[in-house]
């Protein structure tokens, strides 16, 4: 338990910052989400459309430290890959 005052501080402050985290890594989900439901339905535009939107949502989260910068560039290429078959 904290007992100085910059502890108790400290712990309001990963609080907060945990609260943020989680609702951006729930929103970087979402968006991951999308492109996948657009690849399993088969419509290319759609999936596109949902990849041209995430990509940026998840190099954002590894900007902020949400994912490793390798992680995110690893889902974009192969959300990308996975869209550019649907077109062949």
């Amino acid at each position: 338990m904290a007992n100085t005052p910059s502890a108790k501080k400290a712990t309001r402050k990963i609080a907060a910052r945990t609260a943020v985290n989680k609702s951006r890594r729930s929103r970087v989900r979402t968006f991951i989400r999308k492109v996948e439901e657009a690849i399993t339905a088969g419509d290319h535009k759609l999936a596109m459309e949902a990849l041209a939107v995430a990509a940026p949502e998840i190099n954002r989260a590894a900007t902020k430290g949400i994912v490793h910068a390798n992680l995110a560039a690893r889902k974009v290429s192969r959300l990308n890959s996975r869209v550019k078959a649907l077109s062949a």
